[in-house]
């Protein structure tokens, strides 16, 4: 018993004397964020695309999300913070023309907008419980569609001219024009 044990004692004493020749662990890289475009989501977000929102209106968003009720489909575009602005489309087929357009559409304080469809408004909102002001360009396609593009500020951000914006938001509504599609 007494040879056994100086044996294991030898042993486990000849293995704590090995050092560890392998080489020091690697850092595993941080893997690559790839993000997506905002036309993956489908539907109107097909419309979209970041850059292009980006360079239009100044604003970067990275989140994108489609749905369809009925027969209009819409999208929502947004930054990775939950408390950033938003951007949505929505996208319906309809029979109007442009005198039902201003008549029943064209929201009150609207302001007539040219080049854009057969016939475009753009609006101001104010503030609302748990959103900031928005902006909103609604316009009637060659191609039998109303369109609303709205854009609207976070909660409690700095005041800016709507006006100026809603300029902005007119250039992107006519780089994403569907009537020729």
């Amino acid at each position: 018993m007494r040879g056994r044990l100086c044996l294991i004692g030898a042993g486990l004493l000849l293995l704590s004397a090995c050092g560890d020749d392998s080489p020091p662990p690697q850092a595993i890289p941080a893997p690559e964020v790839v993000r997506l475009p905002a036309a993956s989501a489908g539907g109107a977000c097909q419309l979209l695309d970041y850059p292009v929102i980006e360079e239009a209106i100044g604003v970067r968003f990275e989140v994108s999300a489609a749905s369809r009720y009925g027969k209009t489909d819409t999208c929502v575009v947004r930054g990775e913070a939950a408390d950033g602005p938003e951007l949505a489309l929505a996208v319906s087929p309809t029979t109007a023309d442009s005198g039902i357009f201003a008549d029943e559409v064209v929201p009150r304080g609207g302001t007539s907008v040219k080049g854009l469809g057969k016939a475009a408004y753009r609006a101001t909102t104010k503030a609302a419980k748990g959103s900031g002001p928005g902006v909103e360009v609604g316009w009637l396609t060659g191609n039998g569609r109303l369109v609303n593009l709205r854009y609207t500020f976070p909660e409690g951000d700095e005041p800016v001219d709507l006006d100026e914006f809603a300029g902005k938001l007119v250039t992107l509504a006519k780089k994403i024009d569907i009537s020729s599609l």
